[in-house]
């Protein structure tokens, strides 16, 4: 899953010149490089290594049936030795890379000493309604396509929704690849239950959108899982302690992963008097505790209830047995309170 952040402020940038900068990089239309030292029987560069990789990870040679697929594939969230050995080898063998910005599988790749072979496609927020066409119809004609989004699994608070959707509905082979995930992090480092949870990602920014949607989430029983940039967390926490109340138990969890990873338990109070202290900075993501089970109600609780539907002209019998339905509470035993009540 992803890793919290604000959609990148360079997917503001024109396409073309994304495009421009990972041809620059040595991208577009790379060739698999002759390994020094090696030598190959069949003619083919890179060597044996790069020859198993392609056998290994690119559609057309994986399985004999020269379809395409399409695989996504988590980054890492932060320390680069999550990277698994998967994404790895499909770093180097994919037939073509989509990444959400080629400016940070740049980055990746030399971090993680991959020499990237296939063709490399920016797709984002901004031109995955454009761009997914285009891809599925390189996976149409046999090639492997991987997708890559800055952190964490494509799809997830990331893009990747659109061409899994589309791909599913032309029945193109799709698959993943698992690996570091924030939410999961957050979670297990929370503290509490973990049985049991829903990821809500970001909350909406509008006030009253922000308010609605937390009004639904105020009797939800699970453990609840969100994102949220740094310069918005105390406003985050000070809706979550109005929409939840002080006390409901939280943990806020930043930098997972890296070398100032830092987990901070409490109460949404303390928590909100935390971020109120100081400077906030570094990824984040915010798990807060399900609503309490609610105390069993006493019959003497719905008396009121069972004299409202009387006075409606509803028979005494049958106000005790919709009330009993509703409540589940004893009928026999709110009947008799309503009898001793008047």
């Amino acid at each position: 899953m992803n890793q919290p952040h604000d959609a990148p402020d360079t997917h503001d940038d024109a396409v073309d010149g994304e495009d421009a900068l990972a041809h620059d990089a040595g991208y577009e239309d790379a060739q698999d490089p002759q390994a020094p030292g090696e030598t190959s029987d069949d003619g083919e560069p890179g060597g044996q290594e790069a020859r198993s990789l392609r056998t290994a990870y690119r559609g057309t040679a994986g399985d004999g049936s020269g379809r395409g697929r399409i695989v996504l594939a988590a980054t890492p969230i932060g320390n680069m030795g999550d990277a698994t050995e998967r994404l790895i080898g499909l770093l180097h063998a994919a037939d073509v890379v989509a990444a959400e910005d080629t400016r940070r599988l740049h980055r990746l790749v030399q971090a993680l000493g991959v020499t990237v072979t296939g063709r490399v496609i920016s797709y984002h927020e901004h031109n995955e309604t454009e761009r997914t066409p285009e891809l599925l119809e390189l996976v149409r004609g046999g090639a492997t396509l991987l997708m890559v989004t800055d952190a964490g699994m494509p799809s997830v608070s990331d893009p990747g929704y659109r061409l899994v959707e589309a791909a599913i509905a032309e029945g193109l082979d799709l698959t993943a690849v698992p690996g570091a995930s924030a939410v999961l992090a957050a979670l297990a480092l929370s503290g509490l239950p973990t049985d049991r949870f829903c990821f809500e990602g970001f909350l909406p920014r509008k006030p009253g959108l922000r308010s609605g949607r937390l009004a639904d989430l105020a009797s939800e029983r699970r453990t609840m899982v969100f994102f949220e940039a740094p310069h918005r967390l105390e406003a985050m926490l000070r809706s979550l302690q109005q929409a939840f109340g002080s006390e409901r138990p939280a943990a806020v969890a930043r930098e997972l992963t890296k070398v100032h990873e830092q987990v901070i338990r409490g109460s949404l109070l303390e928590l909100l008097q935390w971020a109120q202290a100081g400077e906030v900075r570094g990824e984040i993501a915010v798990v807060v505790a399900g609503a309490p089970e609610a105390a069993p109600s006493r019959p003497e609780d719905h008396v009121g209830s069972v004299n409202a539907l009387i006075d409606g002209g509803m028979r005494l019998k049958d106000a005790v047995a919709a009330v009993s339905a509703e409540s589940r509470v004893s009928k026999r035993e709110l009947y008799a309170a309503v009898i001793a009540a008047r």
